[in-house]
């Protein structure tokens, strides 16, 4: 967590770490991913077949090149198949023989469907990868019969219809997968089968009894929306609720393990850009109260461990620029890649809430990482996600920073009136080698900000720094031209340090 005190324009700044100060625990699983069948994501993205380079292509189909890219970020968990695509996803259509496998009409991004790349094609790939699969069932045109089904075909190793179904297709042993999600973005206009509120809560309550009475060993992941809405509450005080018969009269668990929030941020001005993530902090903060609230009201046991935030859905994504139905390719900015910096701050200053984040998506469509037919282009947000991905690890560390406000106006509007945003978007985090690591955005467009930085202790050891910035705050790498990349130095850690104007810091050191 990151502490905030505002100071007039004129007034020093100053960011005091305390690497001591542990105070929660850094799920790895907030660096997750996820693949839906949209756009170029799967067909062009992780499976590309027909591609003319047979470097890039493994005996799968795979792409050699995304999977390196996968490894290299240590992606732990991988969301999958969608997205509003799960809606009228039938999972049986993609098993078996490919040649057998029916094509569907696609009804959310106005698609056909090959059903060439399935289940067992999925978990084939997430073993490469070395991640772990989280699946989300079809809550639109499925039924529980047929989610119990799925959930059979993967983690059953009994001498039972599905799991002997998954053993005729090739592979004898159960995949174990731990992440199931109930539905999504059931709340939305446009999903096929929209429900209430009453309706979705309803129905998530008696899937996830079945569910785990199927195998209790599996997490299941509540649909919410943003986290601040009505729609979160009453599906938490529905379903957060001890059942004994669904969990054996367990006092130790429960039907749900977590609360799925999804936002995506965005402007066409570059500061409004930026810091517009800040919005899911606070989305993070009420969600969190909610969760206590309906734990409160339904009187769950403090034995039973406090259901975490899955923000399965998040980036910056504005669909007028990047059309859902037109491949949603963005091209992105510098400014963008300050944006997913804040967006990663906020998860590490939040990591008391945060189990899971997955960020929307992996490959091609809202994408850091673009696939060509030749090799692959690393967008501006690629890079801060790579540092966090490599270095933010271990205990969110007590922070303090000390500086200017943005008083203008904000995306979303509502941002302005729940609290104060900084010029300096801070985190910092220690790792079990006692490395500690500090991530400074800086979102003034024009003016960079020197100042001391307590806790570093100066003069014993050198301070690693990376950075980055680019020349205009619209610099892309979109067209295969790498403008914006991480620069590499050494500090000796005296006297002030000069975080530059529009710009990314991390300054890593040995406490």
């Amino acid at each position: 967590m990151t502490t905030f005190t505002p100071l007039s324009p004129n007034s020093p700044a100053t960011i005091a770490v305390h690497p001591t100060r542990k105070l929660s625990p850094i799920n790895p699983n907030i660096y997750s991913g996820f693949t839906e069948h949209m756009g170029c994501c799967i067909y062009g993205g992780i499976y590309d077949p027909s591609n003319p380079n047979a470097h890039l292509i493994d005996s799968n189909g795979f792409r050699r090149d995304v999977i390196e890219a996968m490894q290299e970020l240590k992606v732990p968990v991988v969301r999958y198949p969608g997205g509003n695509f799960v809606a009228t996803y039938h999972w049986l259509d993609g098993v078996g023989p490919k040649e057998k496998r029916p094509h569907r009409p696609e009804l959310a991004w106005a698609g056909v469907e090959s059903n060439e790349i399935g289940t067992d094609e999925f978990m084939e790939w997430c073993e490469v990868v070395g991640t772990e699969p989280y699946l989300a069932l079809n809550f639109g045109t499925g039924t529980l019969d047929e989610a119990l089904a799925w959930l059979e075909y993967c983690n059953s190793s009994s001498d039972t219809y599905y799991a002997n179904l998954r053993r005729q297709n090739g592979h004898s042993k159960p995949y174990n997968v731990k992440y199931w999600a109930l539905g999504n973005e059931c709340w939305g206009p446009w999903q096929v089968e929209q429900m209430t509120k009453e309706a979705y809560a309803s129905k998530a309550y008696r899937w996830a009894k079945a569910l785990k009475l199927l195998d209790p060993t599996i997490q299941l992941i509540l649909c919410g929306q943003d986290g601040t809405s009505s729609w979160d509450f009453h599906a938490l005080s529905t379903c957060l609720r001890p059942d004994v018969h669904a969990l054996g009269g367990s006092a130790t668990s429960s039907l749900i393990d977590m609360h799925s929030i999804h936002m995506y941020t965005a402007s066409s001005d570059p500061i409004k850009n930026a810091i517009a993530p800040r919005a899911a902090e606070r989305a993070i903060e009420i969600c969190a109260s909610l969760i206590d609230l309906a734990r409160i009201e339904n009187g769950v046991l403090p034995s039973v461990p406090r259901q975490m935030i899955c923000f399965d859905e998040w980036n910056v994504w504005d669909p007028s620029r990047a059309i859902g139905s037109e491949c949603a390719e963005e091209k992105y900015t510098l400014s963008d890649a300050l944006a997913v910096a804040i967006w990663l701050n906020v998860f590490i200053r939040q990591s008391k809430y945060v189990g899971m984040a997955n960020i929307a998506q992996s490959v091609n469509v809202i994408s850091p990482l673009m696939t060509t037919e030749t090799g692959l282009i690393k967008q501006t947000t690629w890079w801060p996600l790579l540092l966090f991905c490599k270095y933010m690890k271990g205990w969110t560390v007590a922070t303090h920073a000390s500086c200017g406000i943005y008083d203008g106006t904000t995306e979303p509007a509502w941002l302005q009136g729940v609290g104060e945003v900084g010029w300096l978007d801070v985190s910092a985090a220690v790792d079990e080698e006692g490395w500690v690591s500090m991530c400074v955005v800086n979102a003034h467009l024009s003016e960079a900000q020197e100042m001391e930085v307590e806790g570093l202790a100066a003069g014993q050891g050198e301070v690693e720094v990376y950075e980055i910035s680019g020349e205009a705050w619209d610099q892309s790498n979109a067209d295969g031209t790498q403008r914006v990349g991480i620069e590499e130095r050494k500090w000796d850690a005296k006297g002030k340090f000069n975080f530059p104007a529009f710009s990314i810091i991390m300054l890593r050191w040995k406490a």
